[in-house]
This record gives C-alpha cells, structure tokens and sequence, in this order.
C-alpha cells in the first residue's frame, strides 16, 4: 500500500500558484475595484449601474467568447473587431436607408438580410481558417491581412457615409428591452451558456484544450488539428460578426471605424480574465471575469471624473499586470512539470 504524499512546502506551493495563479489574480482584482469605486462613488454599488456594466460589456462579451476559442488553442485572431465592424455595415447595406443616407444598398427583405449577412461572417472566418490551416500562414499574420480586408469591405460599403436604419429584429435585440433588462445582455449571456457548455462538455471542447496544451500529443491522439483551428476561426468570425449585428443596432449607426476600439478589449476581456496566451488553460469563466475587470473598472473611472487619458494608461496598466502573471504563471508551471 503506497501512502499519499501531502502537497506541501515549497514545492507544493509553487503547484498551486502554476495551477490557480490566472484564477485568482483576476477575482481579487475584481472585487478589489469593486470595494475601492463602492467607497468613491455613492451610485456606483447600485442596480442600475450595474444592469449598466452589463450592458456595456454586453457586445465586447460576445466577440471575447469566440476569442476565448481561439486563444485556448495558441492561436490568436486579430481580425474580430474589423470583422464584426464589416458585417454590420453588410447588414446595413442589405436594408434601406433613408434618402439622406447617400449609400447604395441592396434592399432584402429583414429575414433573408440577416441570414445574408450571418454567411458572410461565416465566409470571412472560412478564408482565415484556409489561409492558417491549408496554406500554413501564422494566425498573427493571417489574421492581420483578415484585419485589413475587412476593413476595405467596409470602406467600400459605407463609403465615408454612415447608416441608421437595421432589420427590426436586430435593432430590438440591440437596443431594445426585456422587462427592465437589455436584450443585449441576455444574447451575451446565452454566447456565454453555450460556449461554457461546448468547451467542458462536449468533445471538440476537449479537443480544444488537447490543441492548446499540446499540439503535437493531440495529434498523436488521432484529433484532427487542423480541423479544430479552423472551427475555431470560424466561430470566433461568426461571434464577432452576431456582435457586429447587434452592436449598430446598440450604437444606432454603422459606420467605417464604428469597432475600432473593440479588439483591445476583447483581448484585454480574455487575457485579464486569466485564459493562458499558450493556450490549453482557462474557459469562459475566466473570460467573464475579466469582462466584468474591464467593464468594472471603465465605470467607475467614468463616475470618479479621471482624466480620459489617464483611463486609458490604467486599462494598459492592467493589462500588462496579466500579461505578467499569464508568463509566469506559464513558467511555474514549467516548472513544476
């Protein structure tokens, strides 16, 4: 009979940070700033600024699940705010827009507009995943061309001009309301549900872990590789392609730079939430702590009147405090075996 050896000591203690390090860095930072703006600001600890993070968030949080996908892999998809910023203008030229509106637009029907533009997200994601998983460009590099084209698709679209008018049921979803709660917030949080439910239940969410964690041990598992990055691409293009959808009809325009400040924030989400940049480690759970870091933190600077710039070096601060613990704790665990 073998007797188990207690982890303890320093070796013990070492496993530990390596193995909850990204976990609990980013809780503590959460409630630490909920505690600090709760004693600055007497409306900040209250429901409706809250439902107000909430809805902040709301648009960043869906295109930070399909991130979540791709980073868990060791991949990364710098095309997602561009993406997402493109296929609400496609929505938006697939509606009428008023006679001010100086855009040429093919009218369709709201159903068959939406479905439309849903295929189009799926096409950018496909040509990114052929180009990484076929062709062998680097996801970086990939990714950064993806960036650029659609950003041209934009461009041509809107023409410098800017639209207003969206199917109905994407402008309800966007901006409208369920008893007091946005639609918005309850898309979010169902990306959220199912993305959870794909990568801790399902196989290919253990095969994107396998993926991330080691490539070369997945492979010789019999997992298809290639099939997973590219399935990945693709949700990460269709998550921010529903959030570009829906985040015209939040903003109430679709315009060329309208998401420029969205792939920040979407990395920030998912890095700051704790997920490993080496992929293999962390989930939606991480990423939504790091959505409620962000957006915790964007508030209460708003409602203590900071300099706008200095909220910026903050943010960047933050960022780089989780991108050391993310290195760390990836040599810790090294480390450790």
């Amino acid at each position: 009979m073998t007797a188990s050896v207690p982890t303890t000591g320093k070796g013990g203690i070492k496993r530990f940070l390596a193995d909850q390090m990204r976990n609990i860095a980013p809780v503590f930072t959460l409630i630490a700033l909920i505690v600090f703006f709760s004693t600055q600001s007497p409306v900040f600890f209250s429901v409706a600024n809250g439902l107000n993070i909430l809805s902040n968030a709301s648009i960043t949080g869906i295109i930070a699940v399909g991130l979540t996908f791709v980073i868990l892999t060791a991949e990364i998809d710098l095309s997602v705010a561009a993406i997402a910023n493109a296929i609400g203008i496609t929505m938006a030229f697939f509606t009428v827009q008023p006679d001010y509106v100086n855009i040429a637009t093919v009218a369709l029907p709201g159903l068959l507009a939406i479905l439309l533009t849903l295929l189009a997200a799926f096409g950018l994601g496909s040509i990114t995943a052929f180009g990484v998983t076929r062709i062998g460009i680097p996801s970086f590099i990939m990714t950064l061309a993806m960036m650029q084209i659609a950003n041209g698709i934009s461009a041509l679209l809107v023409r410098g001009q800017i639209a207003y008018v969206f199917p109905d049921f994407i402008t309800t979803l966007g901006s409208g309301n369920f008893y007091g709660l946005r639609w918005s917030i309850i898309v979010c949080i169902t990306f959220f549900v199912v993305a959870h439910i794909v990568l801790t239940y399902t196989r290919f969410g253990r095969y994107v872990y396998m993926v991330g964690g080691n490539r070369e041990a997945a492979e010789y598992s019999g997992v298809n590789v290639r099939a997973v990055i590219a399935a990945v691409m693709i949700i990460s293009a269709m998550c921010s392609g529903v959030a570009g959808m829906l985040g015209v009809a939040y903003f109430g325009s679709a315009q060329q730079n309208g998401f420029d400040d969205f792939l920040l924030t979407a990395i920030a989400a998912v890095v700051v939430g704790g997920t490993s940049l080496f992929g293999g480690r962390g989930g939606i759970g991480n990423t939504i702590i790091g959505l409620l870091v962000l957006g915790v933190l964007n508030n209460g600077l708003d409602l203590i009147s900071i300099d706008s710039f200095l909220k910026i070096l903050i943010r960047g601060l933050i960022l780089l405090a989780a991108l050391i613990i993310n290195v760390y704790a990836q040599k810790l665990k090294e480390s450790t075996g």
